[in-house]
């Protein structure tokens, strides 16, 4: 039998003036960590929820359309993801839509731990239907971004379009990550959203993926990545 490997997986609450978040989250799928809230166990029955025998996903954010991305950024990435939030959405999406992907992103930099033996980079196409997007990802602990989707509507759903390229950018400065994400084409808002998300799930699941005979290794020229 190999030598088991620590799971890597948190559970985080957050609790501001503006909003009130529970997130758990395993990055290789699965159950998630013994101290997850007890209600995000429950959660499992709405629209951005879904279960296999390799992930749970259950995301309610309070905005449909930031559910489905999440949702979809879940699934590619191969992650299991329960998030519940109450947000002043009476003000606007803003602060919700902004927490979440904080949240998300601090999550992600507890549950990853230590790059040492993983890829560290990670870069994908993902298509939906006229849509096409670019996602480049870097372990880098140097939080950065660019983001360029070209989306024109004002609202998807009940999420003003100006929050997508600003959830991505407060998920990679919480996560630590450097990403670049662009719409190559597409007509469509939706799609173009969708294509960026699915991009990033692929991109970050082949950054996170562990390297055979690399184990303990930290992947740069440096030899840290840390600050």
């Amino acid at each position: 039998m190999g030598t088991s490997q620590p799971a890597r997986w948190a559970a985080l609450a957050r609790d501001t003036n503006e909003t009130k978040i529970a997130l758990a989250l395993n990055l290789d799928g699965g159950d998630f960590p013994p101290d997850t809230d007890a209600r995000l166990l429950s959660d499992g029955e709405g629209h951005a929820s879904q279960a296999s025998k390799s992930q749970k996903i259950a995301v309610n954010t309070g905005i449909g359309f930031l559910d489905h991305m999440l949702h979809a950024l879940a699934k590619h990435a191969g992650w299991s993801l329960a998030l519940q939030c109450q947000g002043d959405l009476h003000i606007d999406d803003h602060h919700t839509a902004e927490d979440c992907c904080i949240a998300l992103g601090y999550t992600f930099a507890k549950a990853l731990g230590s790059p040492a033996g993983l890829a560290r980079f990670g870069y994908a196409y993902a298509p939906l239907d006229e849509a096409l997007s670019r996602a480049v990802v870097d372990l880098s602990n140097r939080p950065y971004s660019v983001i360029e989707l070209g989306l024109k509507r004002e609202w998807l759903g009940k999420l003003s379009t100006e929050m997508v390229p600003h959830c991505l950018q407060s998920f990679a400065q919480a996560a630590r990550v450097t990403m670049h994400i662009d719409c190559i084409r597409g007509d469509n808002d939706h799609h173009r959203a969708e294509s960026a998300f699915k991009a990033l799930a692929v991109a970050i699941r082949m950054a996170t993926s562990k390297v055979e005979g690399k184990e303990g290794e930290v992947p740069s020229t440096k030899g840290t990545l840390t600050v």
